[in-house]
């Protein structure tokens, strides 16, 4: 009689954990990891439709597989003239994108509003400028638009070497 409710107890111990660790077949949330990706942002890259005089660089980070750094800096006489930092972060299954630009002590948040294989654009409609970032990659290239209240900016980037 011990070794049959023995028997009992260790295959419910089994099955419990089994339905733990088992995500359902109809799940519609997935993890950051089986999701969408970020990887193609990766490297370090220098505008090419910068302004005369000055050097804009974008340099990317992957953390983890639910965080990227990146870190935005323009250069005019080889002086830091501006210098943003950004993150791209995943908490609950939800994608962010947090921009924190020169002596900020605050990210400000940016929610996704669109996720594709090497393309997002994300909003924050309490701002005035920018509401809406996109950024997409193209062959080589990486592009980025910031834009809002009828403003637009165009950054093109290609991989340093």
């Amino acid at each position: 009689m011990k070794q049959a409710l023995k028997l009992i107890v260790i295959s419910l111990s089994v099955l419990l954990l089994a339905m733990c660790t088992t995500k359902p077949k109809n799940s519609v949330q997935t993890t950051a990891a089986d999701a969408e990706n970020f990887d193609w942002l990766l490297g370090e890259w220098k505008r090419t439709n910068d302004v005369k005089g000055k050097e804009t660089f974008e340099n990317w980070h992957k953390i983890s597989t639910t965080e990227y750094i990146g870190v935005g800096f323009t250069l005019q006489n080889n002086d830091t003239v501006s210098k943003e930092i950004m993150k791209i972060s995943n908490a609950n299954g939800k994608w962010s994108f947090l921009v924190k630009v020169g002596e900020n002590t605050e990210f400000i948040p940016f929610e996704m509003a669109k996720i594709k294989d090497t393309e997002f654009e994300c909003k924050n409609d309490s701002l005035d400028f920018p509401q809406l970032i996109q950024y997409w990659k193209s062959g080589n290239k990486l592009n980025a638009l910031v834009s809002g209240q009828g403003n637009k900016i165009s950054f093109e980037f290609e991989q340093k070497e």
